[in-house]
């Protein structure tokens, strides 16, 4: 196993345990994540205030991994998000839902680029409109 590999593996951990201290120390001060929901985020604070929401709105959220690869500085994680809606959830636009108590399982992976140690650059990929359907959040076509 290598740097990168390791690395991700200590942020899944450390974010999925809300280990704050722990998921600063594994990003670079300057580091830039790419969200679905939010665009590019940055810097470490940035960051962990993007997990920091997530974890708000599902504090039993869990990560089933699919697959775990690994290149050069580069590691990659395939896999679903599986918690329940009980905590508010805040969108972008500053509004926020309820809890709505459902469950979800959201397909999902990461890509992070690691340089000394620390993810430089995260991007999470993950369908929207599936996890707002589960939450019965998607509006009606």
């Amino acid at each position: 196993m290598g740097e990168a590999r390791e690395v991700m593996d200590r942020v899944t951990e450390a974010a999925f345990s809300e280990d704050q201290e722990a998921l600063k120390a594994l990003y670079a001060p300057d580091a830039v994540a790419e969200t679905p929901d939010q665009g590019t985020v940055s810097g470490q604070d940035g960051i962990l205030a993007w997990f920091g929401q997530f974890a708000t709105a599902f504090p039993d959220a869990v990560w089933e991994s699919a697959h775990k690869h690994e290149s050069g500085d580069t590691a990659i994680d395939e896999g679903y998000v599986v918690g329940t809606h009980s905590g508010p959830l805040a969108f972008p636009d500053g509004t926020t839902v309820p809890p709505t108590g459902k469950p979800i399982r959201v397909r999902g992976c990461d890509v992070a680029t690691v340089a000394g140690g620390r993810v430089t650059s995260h991007r999470f990929y993950f369908d929207q409109m599936d996890f707002l359907g589960q939450l019965g959040l998607a509006p009606e076509g």
